[in-house]
């Protein structure tokens, strides 16, 4: 007993100065003094209204985050009044709401996506087969056959859009076009050496990359229809015209993107860098 007395004693005797606000005792003598932590010297003591500011600054908001010393990395021991029952029950609800949202939020997100997808698959299955067929091949499929089918449609048709066959076809250019003296007649310059093999970045790293997939994947069904109808009009089946056109569309497109990249690699291969230009000193 006589030793927590003299603790008390020595600690009022001690001057107190404010970590925070930097101020002592002897500049408001009613101000309140705590020591939260296990600091000794000038950080020991701090005004109780500082610490709870900067405590709230911590916290952000968030009243039941744990906020430690700086210096010595003691937890604080915040303790709050006792709540009524009915105050109690209102902030147990607010604590489950607030944990069930974000479950809540990522299950209507994918639910929103997969019902997306299922519309997305029975449209293009409309577009692709026929309106009137493909209502009739919907009618007579299982429907759980239809729940797990529909949404891979664009599942399928985004990883074939992944398939850069391109890239393949543009290695087999580049190691076999001197060899091939056709390909320089029709196009010059295609077999020449190049002084230097440039970089290529990632065709996936950029985001603009990844919503042209995306996108591309999306409107090919579209597109694939409209091609077959152009070039195939003579064909009578829906299908068949949709499955022609979209041959043909990407053949024709991986040519000219296949030319294109070649042609960009030549041109970033015979790049050269200037000399700077020296002024003339006046």
């Amino acid at each position: 007993m006589s030793n927590q007395l003299a603790y008390y004693v020595i600690n009022s005797l001690e001057p107190q100065s404010c970590w925070v606000c930097f101020a002592t005792d002897e500049d408001d003598r009613t101000a309140e003094w705590v020591r939260p932590c296990r600091c000794r010297g000038s950080t020991k003591w701090v005004h109780q209204s500082c610490l709870q500011r900067w405590v709230d600054e911590k916290q952000r908001g968030n009243s039941t985050a744990r906020v430690a010393c700086p210096q010595c990395n003691a937890e604080y021991l915040i303790v709050f009044p006792k709540l009524g029952p009915v105050v109690y029950v209102l902030d147990l609800a607010d604590r489950l709401i607030s944990k069930a949202c974000p479950f809540a939020a990522a299950g209507i997100m994918v639910g929103s996506i997969y019902w997306t997808a299922v519309t997305y698959g029975a449209v293009t299955v409309m577009q692709v087969v026929g309106h009137k067929e493909g209502l009739d091949v919907m009618e007579r499929a299982d429907p759980l056959f239809l729940l797990i089918g529909l949404p891979t449609i664009p599942v399928m048709l985004i990883l074939g859009k992944m398939i850069r066959w391109e890239d393949y076809v543009l290695r087999l250019w580049r190691k076999y076009s001197n060899k091939l003296q056709i390909l320089n007649s029709i196009f010059p310059g295609i077999g020449c050496p190049v002084p230097r093999i440039p970089a290529e970045a990632s065709p996936l790293a950029d985001h603009v990359s990844a919503t042209r997939i995306l996108c591309g994947a999306l409107v090919f069904p579209t597109i694939a229809t409209i091609v077959g109808k152009l070039m195939f009009s003579s064909v009578n089946s829906n299908l068949q015209r949709t499955i022609l056109g979209g041959i043909a569309f990407v053949a024709i497109k991986g040519a000219f993107k296949v030319y294109f990249k070649q042609q960009q690699y030549l041109r970033q291969a015979h790049r050269k860098i200037l000399n700077f230009p020296e002024t003339e000193e006046a």
